[in-house]
């Protein structure tokens, strides 16, 4: 078991069976005892790999998938996941096969909105998605970074989300800007070779998708994002 091999498990567990495989699954899966399950875990975690429950090193979060609800409902065919932001609601779509909807609301609270994808082609794209959040600052909290990366109808609900809820703003981006963002970035996290984007590799897709400006600023150094 490494870092590439755990992560593909549990990503197929959220394709396959819609729910993270406990540590039990885990420890069965790669011939272990649930003590190196636990270590295996906690190590992808350090690597940035999934989120563990602090008190039960049980997956919480394998971006994209949430394995308990957010404001983010998937829905592809017949299966329905919790998508952690909308930025990872997309990435869900990409993973499932490039159909499918996700709905919430409008700053986590506003009117219902729904966004539909369809062999690969963004349909409802009259939407933005806000970025509050330095990138070089997502890791520090990233359950509150994913939970205020939201979708909107258009930049001033964005402004008026803001004064409302003393939330300063940070970078709004056309739906499809971060759909073709959301293609690359999640494209290969069911890969069996699967690694964690570095800085580097980071910074590079950034501004390949003409992601810049502060909130997406990076020193390319060593290490992962």
């Amino acid at each position: 078991m490494n870092h590439s091999s755990l992560h593909q498990f549990i990503i197929n567990s959220f394709l396959d069976s819609l729910r993270p495989p406990t540590l039990d699954e885990v420890a069965a899966r790669f011939g272990i005892d649930q003590g190196a399950a636990r270590r295996g875990l906690r190590a992808l975690a350090d690597y940035h790999g999934v989120v563990l429950h602090p008190k039960s090193d049980q997956v919480w979060i394998s971006h994209p998938f949430s394995a308990t609800p957010t404001t983010y409902v998937v829905t592809c065919d017949h299966r329905k996941w919790w998508g952690n932001c909308a930025w990872c609601s997309l990435g869900v779509i990409q993973l499932a096969g490039g159909t499918g909807t996700f709905t919430t609301r409008s700053g986590a609270i506003g009117d219902e909105l729904s966004v539909s994808v369809k062999d690969g082609q963004l349909l409802d794209k009259d939407f933005v998605i806000h970025f509050p959040v330095p990138m070089t600052q997502a890791w520090d909290s990233v359950v509150y970074t994913c939970s205020v990366q939201l979708l909107f109808r258009d930049e001033a609900e964005v402004d008026e989300w803001c004064t409302a809820r003393g939330i300063a703003k940070g970078d709004v981006r056309p739906i499809q800007q971060v759909w073709d963002f959301a293609k690359e970035w999640y494209g290969r996290h069911a890969n069996a070779d699967w690694e964690k984007w570095s800085l580097q590799e980071s910074v590079t897709l950034f501004q390949r998708h003409r992601l810049d400006g502060p909130i997406w600023q990076m020193d390319a150094g060593a290490g992962r994002f």
